[in-house]
């Protein structure tokens, strides 16, 4: 019996090397499942900033790109990777801090 491989999809994992390449050249990812929509990998670059991608294909397509791209994927947050995250005041703002800043 052959294993089946979902592959990564090219533009994720372009976006991701480009992400990690601007944010201090590595990053850590953390991906989860949306249901219907896909999965989404949020990811926190060397330099704290955060991001995101959501890939339709699933899980398995999203673990397949942080592969793909050299990021590393934690199974869940930790509290080192959670402590890393840089939360500007325009994240701020859309917690219910007022309005969000300018970006």
């Amino acid at each position: 019996m052959t294993e089946t491989t979902t592959p990564a999809p090219p533009a994720t994992v372009a976006a991701l090397r480009a992400f990690a390449k601007d944010h201090g050249g590595s990053a850590t990812a953390v991906v989860s499942y949306l249901g219907r929509r896909g999965a989404r990998i949020v990811l926190v670059g060397a330099d704290g900033t955060w991001g995101d991608q959501v890939v339709a294909d699933g899980v398995d397509a999203a673990k397949a790109a942080c592969e793909a791209a050299g990021v590393a994927v934690a199974g869940k947050w930790e509290r080192e990777l959670s402590e890393a995250v840089k939360t500007s005041g325009y994240e701020w703002g859309l917690m219910g801090r007022g309005r969000p800043a300018a970006r």
